[in-house]
């Protein structure tokens, strides 16, 4: 047998079994352990390998930071009275933005990792079971024996619409700099890594630095006009900020009142240094920027996209599937986060009408094909 079909084989047994130690490949393959040691060795400096643990190039996994919450949604049957009880039905399931973002890759086949914090209570325990019986990696999880599990309650009108929503994450402070220091390897090794900002400002710091010196693409997912202000000034490797029209204004100090306002909004926030920026707007669709560059080194158009129709049954989650539609697609195209952001938005506006049908944060029945007939080439306004 040549060297190259050594390696070859090699390789796929690798693939089969990522986790195979070396001797069973020895034995396997009829070679000492120093031989297959050395042939490994080989793969990882030609880039066929990333490393130990076997990573292999076409099944980086994409690696989100952030929240994983118990999530207790209360609806209203009639219109809200203020001031007085109102008859409602109450339903609990698991949230959290990068919670809710893993577990709609892990639905749509993409290998997937959850770095987060939980608490020694049943919630937390729950939560880590559950992500592990839908394929996620939640073995970088911190686990706080001393905190309750974060929790999201959300009350909604009678027609599904979020009313007010009420946070309990403070433990999440706790994944600060060196939580993220300690899981280097993970970080480095991501096809992709997704970031909320319920992390702390100094994490998200660290997390682009990290990110930009591994050139890992990173995408940050805002969470909330308060928590804008843990976004840092330097922005300059983070490959794509989402967030809605109040985050932005929240961003740049100042009400944004009509599209020129936005889109000039969006083009200071790239000149801070990220490569691109998609604003969300509900049923109006969103703006992304295209063909420009981070820095605002050279200039590009914002386009237009506009929101599929969707029977909306719940609002809850959909931001997250809009997020993640728009990271798998990134990820499908070459596996390194690098694809089309116009076909990713596609993608993701249509796993968020998904979403919004269902009363379901995510949506319980998706798989790798429920992607397949979102429109690839729907016309969208430009804008100069």
């Amino acid at each position: 047998m040549s060297e190259y079909s050594k390696k070859q084989q090699l390789l796929e047994l690798i693939r089969s079994n990522p986790f195979i130690a070396q001797q069973d490949l020895a034995n396997q393959l009829g070679l000492s352990r120093s031989a297959v040691a050395g042939h490994i060795a080989g793969l990882i400096r030609e880039r066929k390998l990333l490393g130990r643990a076997y990573v292999l190039p076409d099944r980086r996994p994409v690696v989100c930071i952030g929240a994983a919450n118990l999530d207790r949604k209360l609806r209203s049957h009639a219109p809200l009275a203020m001031g007085t009880s109102n008859p409602a039905t109450q339903t609990e399931s698991f949230g959290g933005v990068a919670r809710n973002i893993t577990e709609n890759l892990a639905r749509l086949g993409s290998p997937v990792a959850l770095l987060t914090a939980i608490g020694g209570d049943s919630s937390g325990a729950a939560l880590l079971a559950h992500a592990e019986t839908v394929g996620i990696d939640t073995r970088g999880a911190l686990r706080l024996d001393d905190v309750s599990s974060g929790t999201y309650t959300a009350l909604l009108d009678q027609d599904g619409e979020m009313v007010v929503a009420l946070a309990d994450m403070a433990l999440y402070d706790r994944i600060d700099p060196a939580f993220v220091a300690a899981r280097q390897a993970q970080v480095a090794t991501a096809a992709l890594l997704v970031a909320d900002l319920n992390l702390p400002a100094q994490t998200i710091e660290a997390l682009v630095g990290q990110a930009r010196r591994a050139e890992v693409p990173l995408v940050l997912v805002a969470v909330s006009e308060p928590k804008m202000a843990r976004l840092p000034r330097d922005l300059a490797g983070v490959r794509l900020l989402i967030l809605n029209a109040g985050e932005l204004a929240a961003r740049v100090g100042r009400p944004l009142d009509g599209d020129a306002a936005l889109e000039a909004a969006m083009r200071e926030v790239q000149a801070q240094g990220v490569r691109d920026v998609v604003v969300t707007r509900g049923a109006d669709g969103v703006l992304v920027t295209v063909g420009g560059a981070a820095g605002g080194t050279t200039g590009g158009t914002i386009a237009r996209l506009p929101a599929p129709p969707a029977d909306v049954v719940d609002v809850t989650g959909a931001g997250d599937a809009f997020a993640a539609g728009v990271c798998w697609s990134l990820v499908q195209a070459d596996g390194h986060g690098e694809g089309d952001l116009v076909l990713a938005c596609r993608r993701g506006l249509q796993l968020s009408a998904l979403t919004l049908a269902t009363a379901e944060t995510v949506h319980p029945d998706l798989h790798p094909e429920s992607l397949a007939g979102a429109p690839t080439h729907m016309p969208f306004n430009e804008q100069d």
